[in-house]
């Protein structure tokens, strides 16, 4: 007896390397699948303008990286004691002008460096739903708890999506042609939308998406969505809020990431890449005893010998930890 829906998940034409760069942006999801990557010591760079839900932030930031955009003192604003830009996550917020605008451009400086060489380009989608400030008519990507009124809300059209996605995906093309792309629509649900407004809006952003990958042939998809919301479909994969996925349904989603967007040898390799980091914060009770120094020479072998067969990775951390407690 079967329990589960079947999903269709198409193999990647060319999957996922440790040779490849990876950018990702995108929702909160993206950051989820961040930390897996970097924990394999993938070579990413992940969300530099922080967590951006709708396409229309993540499009003109997307843009930005690709033309060398700088953020000058005149592009912030000051509320509640702070420093914000409305293109950036309150991460990037500070009490000093200058600090915030520090962050903010060698965070772009490194992004337009990344977007440049960068394989693959994951994109994560979260809300359809974009706010503008009325005065200015200015997309936001974060309203810093602004006062509601400030702002007007509104669920962009598949059209509009499609047309911003579009323009950034050409100038990816012209800029980086050996660059891929590959979409998600995040599981979580923005449920201060209200459940009927939240589906219209992941709807949109589902079609949006296909019809990119049908327009770009390099643009691929990859069901992030459809696994929780079909397959595992239960409250038990949610987090105490019943909005985010919790940490068995993003393992979930991981596995099915690996087995079909990430090549077989480089997952095998993967297995020992963790190994080595798990050991790496192994915090022994007895560290002067033989039994840990065997344990130490046993991973700075194993971190040397991954080192040599991959060469773009950087263990150097890992091998000089343990070559120190010998």
């Amino acid at each position: 007896m079967k329990f589960q829906l079947d999903i269709n998940i198409p193999l990647l034409p060319k999957p996922i390397q440790y040779s490849d760069k990876i950018l990702l942006m995108g929702s909160c999801f993206t950051e989820h699948i961040a930390d897996r990557l970097a924990q394999h010591r993938f070579r990413i760079c992940s969300n530099p303008n922080g967590i951006l839900f709708n396409p229309l932030s993540v499009a003109d930031s997307l843009n930005g990286y690709l033309m060398g955009r700088r953020y000058a003192a005149a592009d912030l604003f000051y509320l509640n004691e702070l420093w914000n830009s409305w293109d950036h996550h309150t991460r990037f917020s500070d009490m000093d002008a200058e600090q915030a605008l520090q962050n903010i451009n060698v965070e772009q400086a490194a992004a337009a460096a990344c977007i440049q060489e960068a394989d693959w380009l994951m994109i994560t989608l979260g809300s359809a739903f974009q706010y503008y400030l009325k005065e200015g008519n200015k997309a936001v990507a974060n309203n810093h708890r602004a006062p509601s009124q400030w702002f007007e809300k509104k669920l962009l059209s598949i059209e509009e999506i499609v047309a911003a996605l579009s323009e950034t995906l050409q100038l990816l093309q012209a800029k980086n042609p050996k660059a891929k792309v590959l979409f998600t629509i995040s599981p979580v649900r923005h449920i201060r939308d209200g459940v009927v407004d939240n589906n219209r809006s992941k709807a949109r952003l589902i079609e949006a998406v296909h019809e990119l990958c049908a327009q770009f042939p390099f643009a691929h998809y990859f069901p992030a969505y459809e696994l929780v919301m079909d397959v595992l479909r239960d409250y038990r994969f949610y987090d105490v809020d019943m909005v985010h996925p919790n940490f068995a349904a993003t393992s979930y989603v991981w596995e099915a990431f690996t087995e079909y967007c990430i090549a077989p040898e480089t997952s095998e390799w993967m297995k020992d890449i963790l190994d080595i980091n798990i050991a790496q914060n192994h915090r022994p009770r007895f560290p002067h005893t033989q039994a840990h120094q065997d344990f130490c020479a046993k991973y700075a072998a194993k971190a040397r010998a991954a080192q040599s067969v991959h060469s773009y990775l950087d263990l150097s951390d890992a091998i000089a930890f343990f070559e120190a407690k010998l």
